[in-house]
């Protein structure tokens, strides 16, 4: 089963799939045909998905060249989508050296997921419960999505769901501000949950979380909500402490 580019699924007597995940297009060794990106915001879009999935890795150099080649795109195009993943917080220029895929030390992993357990937990916290019927009813459609996507061995389509889930479950707090700025935090995470979001393990405990979330919405729950938004943090975060960041110091 293919799961995208680089990315093949193995299934087991479980039928869990083990996704393996090779290097991404702009690096050696990658045969991965070319996607056109139809503009700037597509093309970063497509850029982050690939950080997400661990197909870029951590100071992986974003040439632009190859990424014209790669999503026959025009340079101004390409220019343009590097400045956004700099505002997401994706990327990183270099003085006489280009743009890389952002890396992060140890310390600062676990400063920028201190901010987030801040930010999510106290508007988990803001949330009006019980929910109101529509919005469970959304965020359990959003669930079921997340769920057919993890069964087919769909990464691209996980990690979509699962944006529209937190994205879903953050604006019942109804301050948009708040909400902006969990998904921009999220956003830095990404290279971190590239760790776990081939992981069926993690993949597992996420969708279960997820079903959590919804029952202390729909229960009345504030407890059980803000309880499960923080120990949705951790495995990500653990992870990629434990596997990458300590090369990265």
């Amino acid at each position: 089963m293919k799961l995208g580019h680089g990315t093949t699924a193995v299934w087991s007597a479980q039928l869990r799939w083990e996704p393996r995940i090779t290097r991404g297009p702009a690096t050696e060794g990658m045969d991965v045909p070319g996607t056109r990106a139809t503009s700037s915001v597509d093309l970063a879009e497509q850029l982050e998905e690939e950080i997400v999935l661990g197909l870029r890795y951590p100071r992986e150099r974003l040439v632009e060249d190859d990424l014209m080649a790669r999503f026959d795109a025009k340079r101004h195009a390409v220019r343009s989508a590097l400045r956004e993943l700099e505002t997401r917080g994706l990327a990183e220029r270099r003085p006489n050296a280009g743009a890389f895929v952002r890396s992060y030390t140890a310390k600062e992993v676990r400063d920028l997921y201190a901010v987030r357990e801040i930010l999510e937990v106290s508007a988990a916290r803001m949330i009006d419960l019980p929910a109101a019927e529509g919005c469970v009813e959304e965020l359990t459609e959003l669930q079921h999505r997340h769920d057919s996507a993890i069964e087919a061995g769909d990464l691209r389509a996980v990690v979509r769901a699962n944006m529209a889930f937190h994205d879903a479950l953050f604006a019942l707090t109804d301050n948009t501000v708040l909400t902006q700025t969990i998904r921009r935090h999220a956003r830095m995470a990404h290279a971190m949950r590239s760790v776990t979001v081939t992981s069926p393990d993690f993949l597992d405990r996420s969708r279960r979380e997820h079903w959590t979330m919804i029952e202390a919405l729909r229960g009345g729950d504030p407890d059980l909500l803000a309880d499960t938004c923080r120990a949705h943090l951790l495995p990500s975060r653990d992870a990629y402490l434990s596997r990458v960041a300590g090369a990265l110091d």
